[in-house]
């Protein structure tokens, strides 16, 4: 669930999304269809291209005028040096991907859990009531999407994920996370067969992988072992869509849920945080839709 919004004044109507790219991120249409649809004159969001070497600066040179940010990689764990509060979620995942401008610094909050539990809701995934078993999950990949996802998972009830990962060595930040959490992963390598056995034994399953790069994973069955089960995929790319793996999950007869859902929903939260307003839903989606639809039709076609 979203933290309430705390109860100090904005110190400006300005927002945007900072990361290294960011040019092709649709959060600017999210929040400003909800700012419109909110009737918020003067409030502005726009994408801003800063890397790791350039947050402290901007952050310290540019918070005149500004509500906050929305953080994508790699600023969200770069960021917490910065803050002077996280909110519990945030600290707990080690991720932040919003930040707002407080009477006395930055206050860090973390929206992508929020994100990926309503996108599992759209699809019928309900939170554990108590006494109720919690779903089965796999999870691959381990970066600071997949810490989020572990999260995600805790509040649907799952307590120990398979997490499928090109290196163990590379796991430190999510095994703290999903200590925090009072989560046990069960760390395996990240390969076909093994993805295979997972998917056999799981009710949902989590891709964090970057677009294209969980392709190849269709040719080698891992989707195709969705038809016996039937777990819910939710894929976190939302850009190209449909991606390879979730085309093939969709052709077995199994849901596979898109970034783009995911995304609204984070963005909801933000735009929440950001102005206490609670901004409609429907249309912010609608308005990403639009877009999404534009930049597909302006792609050159081969002849």
């Amino acid at each position: 669930m979203i933290s309430d919004v705390p109860g100090y004044p904005r110190a400006g109507h300005r927002a945007a999304v900072i990361g290294h790219p960011v040019d092709h991120s649709l959060s600017p249409v999210l929040h400003n269809a909800a700012y419109e649809a909110l009737g918020l004159p003067g409030w502005t969001y726009e994408a801003i291209d800063v890397d790791e070497t350039g947050l402290p600066g901007f952050l310290v040179d540019g918070r005149t005028g500004w509500a906050g940010w929305s953080l994508t990689m790699p600023l969200k764990r770069a960021v917490r040096p910065m803050l002077v509060r996280e909110s519990r979620l945030a600290r707990d995942v080690g991720a932040v991907n919003t930040v707002l401008v407080a009477p006395d610094g930055l206050e860090g909050f973390n929206t992508d859990v929020h994100g990926i539990v309503e996108a599992f809701g759209e699809a019928g995934v309900s939170r554990r009531q108590d006494g109720a078993p919690g779903p089965s999950a796999t999870i691959l990949g381990g970066g600071a999407t997949a810490a989020s996802a572990v999260a995600a998972l805790a509040e649907l009830g799952c307590s120990e994920p398979i997490v499928h990962v090109r290196s163990a060595a590379r796991t430190v930040d999510l095994q703290a996370a999903a200590a925090r959490l009072g989560v046990r992963p069960r760390l395996a390598p990240f390969e076909p067969a093994s993805m295979i056995s997972s998917v056999l034994r799981s009710d949902l399953v989590i891709s964090t992988l970057p677009a294209g790069s969980a392709d190849h994973l269709v040719a080698d069955g891992v989707a195709a072992a969705a038809a016996e089960r039937r777990p819910v995929l939710l894929d976190v790319v939302y850009e190209p869509w449909p991606t390879g793996l979730a085309e093939a999950w969709a052709r077995t007869g199994a849901t596979a849920i898109g970034g783009f859902v995911m995304l609204v929903h984070q963005a909801f939260g933000q735009v929440h945080l950001m102005t206490g307003e609670r901004p409609p839903l429907a249309a912010m989606r609608a308005a990403g839709e639009t877009e999404l639809f534009r930049r597909h039709a302006a792609q050159p076609t081969l002849s």
